[in-house]
């Protein structure tokens, strides 16, 4: 029953998400508005982690089987892939080479940020000392 309850809580979220996507001007998926809504709801904690953790664990240890459907629509559609492949794998190539370029740029800035913080509470306490 405790799983039910948890299933409900993410369908419901999943569902509201859905709803705001049809009714929203802006094309963003369904899944991510209900996603979104479930985070800032746990974050102010109208509903707590435990009523959704469970499920939630074991929908994330499962993930693969909800790409199994993608995959399958691949393999169906494998003629017109064949024809492009050669830019998806470009396009994956580039992209991914920028978001590791990217997320490095962010880290060295955060940990630069963190690393004047650390100096300038060091040089603080030395003074007070």
């Amino acid at each position: 029953m405790r799983q039910l309850k948890q299933l409900f809580w993410i369908f419901l979220f999943s569902f509201i998400g859905e709803f705001l996507s049809l009714i929203s001007p802006v094309a963003i998926p369904g899944s991510v508005i209900g996603m979104v809504l479930l985070f800032i709801a746990l974050h102010f904690k109208w509903i707590k982690l435990v009523q959704v953790e469970e499920v939630g664990n074991w929908l994330t240890d499962n993930m693969a089987i909800f790409f199994v459907p993608a995959g399958v629509g691949l393999m169906t559609n494998f003629n017109i892939l064949g024809d492009i492949w050669w830019q998806l794998l470009l396009t994956v190539l580039i992209t991914t080479t920028l978001m590791i370029g990217f997320v490095a740029y962010v880290v060295q800035w955060f940990k630069r940020r963190t690393d004047r913080k650390l100096e300038t509470t060091a040089s603080m306490a030395k003074e007070s000392i």
